[in-house]
């Protein structure tokens, strides 16, 4: 076992503080790494602040994670000292059901081991990247390509396969319409995604106070949701949505947006169940789907197609010592467009 600094959440209504945790030595599968970025997910806040009702205190957040291995076991053979890697939203699976076996770990039927706020197989709570350091099993590790930062690689482990795994299912490209609703952490990121796979991307957010952004980061059009004109413009025009936001939208306007046979993905957790009606679906055989962030090899996937276009979220580099004002930011939509934590001050 090793120690490491870290910031927890000793309950839902206090602040992150700075703690020390223990690390598993390294098995024979097992990669450790020093973190050096780890970025700020809406989700770490929903947890830490037990929004879902789930949480373990204390609790380190954590799963958008970016690093260099320092140790590896003896049977490991995809990893090797000096090594750039990450790791995202979970860190192990059954490894036997069929989505397992089809690299589709996210869905596991027996559920994938989040990265933190979860329980591995040695029966430990997993505690995130909010730390110095990290042992993960090899098969859950990401090699992340020389051409991308790591700060800037960080995001792109929860951010950026939320939004790519949906754009390659339903096939976005040239000559696809695709719709973002949203332009924060996750939205910016279906932007960049989208406009860099060729496909016609427009933005619809709440105003137009981000249209500039959008513009620039790869969107063709933007239009304010917040005028009524807008749902009549663009009636029937997109082959897929991705929703982004957490809010419970009138889903009846959104897929009257929607072209025939088009797609409407939810990726957000709105607070209350949704109400669907039956006409907007019948009416141009559209479809009400969801997604899940994607599997270890899709997400390497994502990673080398960012590399290889050039794909880089929007940052702002913080200290450890900021993580509760970040939080309040986030919440306050103050953010362009995701906070990654410099980890340095948790290893030295």
């Amino acid at each position: 076992m090793s120690t490491v600094a870290a910031y927890a959440a000793p309950s839902a209504s206090e602040p992150l503080v700075k703690t020390t945790i223990t690390r598993r030595d390294v098995g024979p599968h097992d990669v450790a790494f020093d973190i050096h970025y780890a970025g700020i997910c809406h989700s770490d806040i929903h947890t830490v602040r037990d929004e879902w009702g789930r949480a373990k205190y204390p609790v380190v957040p954590g799963h958008e994670i970016a690093g260099v291995v320092t140790e590896v076991g003896s049977e490991v053979t995809g990893f090797t000292v000096g090594d750039r890697v990450g790791v995202g939203c979970f860190v192990d699976s059954c490894r036997e059901c069929a989505q397992c076996r089809a690299g589709e770990e996210q869905y596991c039927v027996k559920g994938m081991v989040g990265t933190y706020n979860a329980i591995g197989r040695d029966g430990e709570p997993t505690q995130g990247g909010y730390s110095g350091a990290i042992v993960v099993d090899e098969s859950y590790v990401l090699h992340i390509p020389d051409s991308l930062p790591l700060d800037a690689a960080a995001p792109l482990l929860c951010a950026g396969i939320t939004l790519y795994s949906p754009l390659r299912h339903w096939n976005a490209g040239p000559g696809t319409r695709v719709a973002v609703i949203g332009l924060g952490g996750l939205g910016h990121m279906g932007v960049k995604l989208a406009h860099a796979m060729g496909a016609h991307v427009t933005v619809l957010s709440q105003s137009l106070k981000k249209m500039e952004d959008g513009l620039r980061l790869g969107a063709d059009e933007y239009y304010a949701t917040s005028d009524p004109e807008t749902f009549t413009t663009l009636r029937s025009s997109f082959d897929l949505i991705l929703n982004t936001v957490s809010a419970n939208l009138n889903l009846g306007r959104y897929l009257g947006l929607l072209a025939l046979d088009g797609t409407m993905v939810e990726l957000g957790m709105p607070e209350k169940p949704m109400s669907v009606p039956a006409g907007a679906l019948i009416s141009g055989r559209r479809r009400l789907a969801g997604s899940l962030i994607g599997g270890i090899a899709e997400t390497q996937e994502m990673l080398d197609f960012c590399a290889e276009h050039a794909v880089r979220p929007e940052i702002e580099v913080i200290a450890p010592d900021y993580i509760n004002e970040a939080y309040e930011r986030v919440v306050a939509s103050d953010v362009r467009y995701r906070f990654v934590i410099d980890t340095k001050s948790l290893r030295s």
